[in-house]
């Protein structure tokens, strides 16, 4: 049987001598270079999808692979699709970063420049742990084809005071409603207001797993509050400064380790794009955008998703927008969106409906909102169009569903959530 290769080489004339050599392999199936991170990760997705058979055997990893740097890259390829064997191609041959790459889940390491013997040796080795790997799960090794773990949900604002937190907060309470484990966490670092809209004072949160190298479930427990709702919550830092030791290596390696642990991981992004939202959003399973429908709001959700682009953090086609603040005398319409920002547009809208938020949000106690809100009713619909309950319903007939709003803006809000 062939082994299936894909490499993942930025560099083009790199990746000509990678894919000269793969052609060279005896029994290998190479496949034509992907050029960074996200592609890799969307392709080996799409493939775990159709059926863990459908997975190549071997990842080869470039050193200067792009955005995601090469260790973070072989982590979550390992974490996400164990039954794939990733080799990391390098020119430092020193102890430290074998011990890293292996730590980081390779199966091995190939230097610089290539050398055929070198390249077949470890091919051929990550290939059959990868087959010994497949046979040794039978079965049961479909379900782990697109690895450990459960779904990260991103929800960011195309600007302020869209609805970004609510949203978040909400999918998170219907997923928990539905017997998941959910963690709910808040990466608007500089001023999110999870803690603030949930009633919670808790003086631990992100930015103390920041410097930390190995997230253990103790460690990652002392730094998790458990709301009465049962969500796990890791809160943004209460002084907004901090938010920049959360860089994007360490956001990665939270919500990797939140999601080893929890079925449904929904992250609030506000609506300011750095370095560690921005990691979360492309290691996301959904990434939705939240909008209002004004001219203001809809061109920023625009500016979002084409930065996302050029940023290589996520395709347009890849996003989906949530529309909030809606009404039927709206002049713009969902369509309309959709067309203007190149994404998906969610199924459900949400109404303008403040009043029905008003006590709750004042009150610090949004998962007190009433079971008859037409927000409430929109924004658990939503949950289960994203697959965080189960199989979507349909809304009943000639009954519009809705989903409100809240400040979803990380750079935007007034104050900090985390105690």
């Amino acid at each position: 049987m062939p082994t299936r290769i894909l490499p993942a080489v930025g560099d083009p004339d790199a990746a000509r001598a990678v894919a000269t050599l793969l052609g060279q392999l005896p029994d290998a199936e190479p496949a034509s270079p992907v050029p960074d991170s996200t592609q890799l990760v969307d392709t080996l997705a799409r493939l775990a999808a159709e059926s863990l058979d459908a997975l190549p055997e071997v990842v080869l990893v470039h050193e200067r692979i792009g955005p995601v740097p090469a260790l973070d890259l072989v982590r979550e390829v390992a974490l996400r699709f164990p039954a794939v064997g990733v080799v990391l191609i390098t020119a430092d041959t020193g102890p430290g970063l074998l011990a890293a790459a292996m730590d980081a889940g390779a199966r091995g390491l190939v230097t610089l420049p290539l050398g055929y013997e070198e390249l077949a040796g470890r091919v051929q080795a990550a290939a059959q742990w990868s087959a010994g790997f497949r046979r040794h799960l039978g079965g049961g090794a479909t379900e782990l084809a697109a690895g450990p773990g459960g779904t990260v949900v991103t929800v960011s604002g195309a600007k302020g005071g869209v609805g970004t937190t609510l949203a978040a907060v909400h999918l998170a309470l219907a997923a928990r409603a539905a017997g998941r484990t959910v963690a709910l966490v808040d990466l608007d670092l500089q001023s999110g207001d999870i803690a603030s809209y949930l009633d919670v004072q808790f003086r631990r949160s992100a930015a103390d797993l920041a410097a930390i190298a190995d997230l253990s479930p103790r460690v990652l427990q002392d730094a998790v509050y458990v709301h009465e709702t049962g969500l796990s919550l890791l809160l943004a830092p209460a002084e907004g400064e901090r938010g920049e030791e959360v860089t994007d290596r360490a956001a990665r390696q939270i919500v990797s380790a939140l999601r080893a642990r929890h079925e449904v991981v929904v992250v609030d992004c506000g609506s300011r794009l750095d370095s560690a939202n921005a990691a979360a959003v492309e290691m996301a399973d959904t990434a939705l955008l939240v909008t209002t429908p004004d001219v203001i709001a809809v061109r920023a959700a625009k500016r979002t998703v084409r930065m996302w682009e050029r940023l290589q953090v996520r395709k347009a086609e890849a996003s989906v927008v949530l529309v909030n603040r809606h009404s039927r005398a709206t002049e713009i319409q969902p369509p309309l969106v959709q067309k203007i920002t190149g994404t998906r547009i969610a199924g459900v809208t949400v109404p303008a409906a403040y009043k029905e938020l008003q006590a709750v949000v004042d009150a610090g106690r949004l998962h007190e909102l009433d079971a008859r809100s037409t927000v409430k009713q929109a924004l658990w619909t939503l949950a289960a169009e994203l697959g965080l309950t189960g199989p979507p319903t349909a809304p009943a007939p000639g009954k519009q569903l809705a989903r409100a709003g809240d400040r979803g803006s990380l750079g935007l809000r007034r104050r900090g959530g985390g105690r």
